[in-house]
């Protein structure tokens, strides 16, 4: 150790496990790191430098470049700023989007995409300003026109992010809602994160018949069925071909309309938490 608070080379690379010239080459190539210099010309780095190799480190073993592992390690540790600051875009797009003004609101969403990862603008902003502008409008604090607009102006943006992810060489998903569900936003925004994370996305949305996705399965050799509903009902409606369909197929039930007593009586996988979290889960399922 240095000095109090500070760390040399040496000392960051036994505390991290990376070799100081690995060190210095992201310090070089990505500004992971933002060392001071002794007297004598040492390189002194903060202790706040262990967390960031090793969320570098963390963002390398699931398959991020080192560019993009570097850029979310520094985003990761200026975590308290990066809060505040994606609540505070995230209140300028609810003021734009319940004012009808697209284009403020994408470019609301274009400075999020510039600032922020995928993973942190889907589980901190875009979801949850979904989920409570459903409440508001449960309380009638935004009318229905407001809702639709809204969520035509987010569906839109997260087509966009969706653009291309069925290329590469990994594993693939189907995503799909059952008969009658027309709710997909949770569900495009699944596929974005799995994509991220090396996988194939076969996307078939909304209202999709049952007896189709068999055949679709057979023909990609998809890994897992992803099936999202908001209403139990439509799960219900659909338990004898999604039961069926689990004996042959690993499938996976998400959403409002899931539950673990259908899960468990289909032979599905039961989704519980939210797309980031189940993408790492099922990403983990396949290693």
């Amino acid at each position: 150790m240095a000095s109090e608070g500070l760390l040399r080379i040496g000392e960051l690379s036994r505390r991290t496990g990376v070799k100081p010239d690995l060190l210095r080459a992201w310090e070089r190539r990505y500004s992971l790191l933002e060392p001071e210099r002794s007297a004598g010309g040492f390189r002194l780095y903060p202790a706040s430098s262990i967390d960031r190799v090793t969320a570098m480190q963390e963002q390398l073993a699931r398959g991020f470049s080192a560019a993009e592992a570097a850029r979310l390690a520094v985003l990761e540790g200026d975590a308290p700023t990066r809060s505040a600051s994606i609540d505070s875009l995230v209140a300028e797009l609810s003021d734009a989007l319940e004012g009808y003004d697209e284009p403020l609101a994408q470019s609301v969403i274009d400075r999020m995409l510039s600032a922020f990862s995928v993973d942190a603008i889907l589980r901190d902003a875009l979801l949850p300003f979904l989920h409570e502008l459903g409440l508001r409008w449960e309380r009638g604090e935004v009318s229905v026109a407001q809702e639709h607009f809204a969520s035509s102006v987010i569906r839109g943006r997260l087509l966009g992010l969706a653009r291309g992810w069925g290329a590469g060489s990994g594993p693939v998903a189907i995503l799909a809602c059952p008969p009658g569900e027309e709710h997909d936003l949770g569900l495009l925004a699944l596929g974005i994160v799995l994509h991220d994370r090396g996988w194939r996305v076969a996307y078939l949305g909304p209202d999709t018949p049952m007896e189709t996705l068999a055949g679709a399965a057979a023909r990609v050799s998809a890994k897992v069925i992803v099936l999202a509903a908001v209403n139990p009902k439509r799960f219900e409606a659909a338990a004898a071909a999604l039961e069926h369909l689990a004996k042959r197929h690993q499938v996976a039930v998400a959403g409002p309309g899931a539950s673990a007593a259908f899960a468990k009586r289909t032979g599905a996988l039961l989704l519980t938490g939210g797309p980031v979290d189940e993408a790492e889960r099922l990403t983990a399922d396949r290693r």
